[in-house]
């Protein structure tokens, strides 16, 4: 294999045959030789694939063939070739799995009713301009951010991305209401469909980052808004910005509290299938290597 490259990307268009595109897609990824998982809704597409450059590229110019996906914007990341077990295409009723594929409309624009769309630079200057009346809101899972986050972000109590309506419904966050909120996510399909659902609960003032947490990273590396490190749902786990050995580490070993960025699965693989930050040391040792409720 060549230079071998991850994609991220996802694309909110109305698709009349999902079927059918999976179908597609599934024979255009084996015959590249591409790996990953791709989802396919009526609302549009969602995929992280990877494989040789030349193949990624080819991926690219074919998909945009699709009139819908001519306008996808393709996030590029540097991978070891063999980033993800298999290929995975499936239909599903949502691309992002909120549960709430009944409350989100789309059209040929994208998603109905979300959020501002804000460069990175347009996040910072929102910042300079309204200081700490901006509200930094987490759109992923409560574990991904203890390795990395913006400064002073809310961070919800959530394990899934179904766990985002009750928290919303709770009042937990009324408090925000009427402040400007920046939601952000790994890559920004999470925040289309957060932002949305947040404004139809009377969120006033909701912005997305255009591109996500990626976008803002590759713009100010370590010297912005954003603090650590940034989970990946692949073999990587964790990926930085900016020059190697410089970003903060915010997550601490469940173990001895040292700093750590990294994510382990508990040894006890027979049982538990938990993923927890343990550090080097005490990852080598068959006491700590396991997590709190098995050790």
């Amino acid at each position: 294999m060549a230079t071998p490259k991850i994609l991220l990307y996802y694309k909110f268009t109305p698709i009349p045959d999902p079927t059918a595109v999976m179908l597609w897609q599934r024979d255009l990824c084996e015959s590249l030789g591409l790996k990953g998982r791709i989802l396919i809704s009526e609302h549009g597409i969602n995929g992280t694939v990877g494989g040789d450059i030349d193949a990624c590229k080819k991926y690219i110019r074919k998909t945009k063939d699709y009139p819908g996906f001519k306008d996808t914007e393709f996030k590029w990341s540097d991978g070891t070739g063999d980033d993800f077990p298999k290929l995975s295409v499936k239909v599903r009723n949502e691309i992002v799995a909120f549960g709430a594929p009944g409350e989100l409309k789309v059209d040929e624009d994208g998603v109905i009713g979300g959020g501002q769309h804000l460069l990175p630079e347009e996040v910072n200057r929102l910042v300079e301009e309204r200081g700490d009346e901006v509200v930094f809101f987490d759109g992923r899972n409560a574990m991904e951010a203890q390795i990395g986050k913006f400064r002073n972000a809310v961070v919800p109590d959530v394990e899934t991305t179904h766990d985002f309506i009750q928290e919303l419904d709770s009042g937990k966050y009324d408090w925000m209401k009427d402040k400007p909120v920046v939601s952000y996510c790994t890559g920004g399909i999470r925040c289309e469909v957060l932002s949305s659902l947040m404004k139809n609960r009377g969120f006033t003032e909701v912005y997305q980052i255009d591109g996500g947490i990626v976008r803002y990273g590759e713009k100010y590396g370590n010297d912005g808004l954003w603090e650590g490190s940034l989970y990946v749902f692949d073999k990587r786990m964790h990926v930085e910005f900016g020059p190697e050995g410089q970003a903060a580490q915010l997550g601490r070993c469940i173990h001895c509290g040292e700093a750590t960025n990294q994510f382990l699965n508990c040894a006890n693989e027979d049982d538990c299938r938990k993923q927890v930050l343990i550090c080097g040391d005490c990852a080598t040792d068959a006491g700590t290597a396991v997590c709190l409720d098995c050790s």
